[in-house]
């Protein structure tokens, strides 16, 4: 279900947020994507009963968008009175690197696991055998669901298409065929594989061609080379559409090249540079699936599990789309960290 971005920041904003209601999509059927999603005003914990010590995990920290997450479950954390320590793989071809953080998770120093994975099921044995001691939680990027206790997530499918609904909307099918080159990001991350799936279902509405795909790993530098190598073969495309760091890099290389307004930028998800772009003119359109508050939530159900009180064990904030005549909402600390916060790799209870 897409809203209105503007009205869905006014149930988010406001100095209630954190303790009071969070408007968040519940689905009927746990861990499945596919199910119909629920409405409801979810009521988090007021403090947890024991200072709790969380194992989290991160693909990357490269962009701003799991820094948001990071702010969100910093935030939270500090508010339940739990602490956490941060491991991060450094980027999605790094399995071998997460299997070996994910173990050090299993010491007895830690009481639950937050996972954002690198894999769909690289890390399912080994999430299987650490579940038998503790919760794990599974946040943000979609995982198989053996052993998972929890999971605070947005369908990625909707984001791909919601990311496609801005060009069908433009471009209605039996309209003047567009061009469009395609970066879902890195190939074999399970998120990338239904950011895909939600993609080409609708853009199949649209008269939009995808006339080439390019994978990669969404570092900027991975992203840099693979704009430049898109706009050396094919200068004429009309759109480029992908993630949030080949969207900031498009900006520039645009610009550069002397192609700003004749190629249109569109981001699957939301970050800083992002935000920026759109409030700037410079791309036209993004999703947000409100990752700050889903660290938010990754915590709280964390807590939750451990205390015996987790009723909702999937769910996640209801996504919307940013484009220029909704952006100024978009910087929400639901949405977005703080300009200024740096990541925080490790917080005692006492904050």
């Amino acid at each position: 279900m897409i809203l209105r971005l503007a009205a869905l920041f006014l149930a988010l904003t406001g100095p209630a947020v954190a303790q009071d209601v969070w408007p968040l999509q519940e689905r009927v059927i746990p861990f499945d994507d596919t199910s119909a999603g629920r409405s409801i005003d979810y009521r988090p914990l007021q403090h947890a009963t024991r200072p709790w010590r969380l194992c989290v995990l991160y693909p990357h920290l490269k962009d701003a968008y799991w820094l948001s997450v990071n702010f969100g479950m910093a935030e939270e954390a500090r508010r339940l009175g739990v602490g956490f320590d941060v491991f991060e793989a450094g980027g999605y071809p790094n399995v071998a690197r997460q299997i070996e953080q994910l173990k050090a998770c299993a010491a007895k120093d830690f009481d639950a696991v937050i996972l954002g994975t690198v894999s769909y099921e690289g890390l399912t044995p080994l999430v299987e055998d650490i579940a038998k001691t503790k919760p794990v939680i599974a946040a943000v990027n979609d995982i198989d669901d053996a052993g998972i206790t929890a999971k605070a997530s947005v369908p990625w499918r909707e984001m791909g298409a919601a990311a496609g609904r801005v060009i069908s909307a433009r471009h209605p099918k039996g309209s003047e065929p567009v061009r469009v080159a395609w970066f879902p990001g890195p190939e074999g991350a399970g998120w990338v594989r239904f950011v895909e799936e939600g993609f080409r279902a609708e853009i199949a509405k649209s008269s939009a061609e995808i006339v080439t795909t390019r994978f990669g790993d969404t570092g900027l530098e991975q992203q840099v080379l693979l704009v430049e190598d898109v706009l050396d073969e094919m200068p004429d495309v009309d759109y480029l559409i992908g993630s949030g760091p080949m969207a900031e890099a498009a900006v520039s290389i645009l610009r550069e090249r002397g192609l700003t307004g004749k190629v249109q930028i569109v981001s699957t998800y939301m970050s800083h540079a992002v935000y920026r772009g759109i409030k700037r003119g410079k791309i036209l359109a993004a999703p947000t699936d409100f990752p700050a508050l889903q660290g938010r939530l990754s915590v709280e159900m964390a807590v939750r599990a451990l205390e015996g009180s987790l009723t909702i064990r999937h769910a996640g904030p209801l996504i919307a789309v940013a484009d220029a005549g909704s952006i100024d909402a978009a910087g929400g600390q639901d949405s977005l960290a703080p300009a200024n916060f740096a990541p925080v790799f490790s917080q005692r209870p006492d904050g």
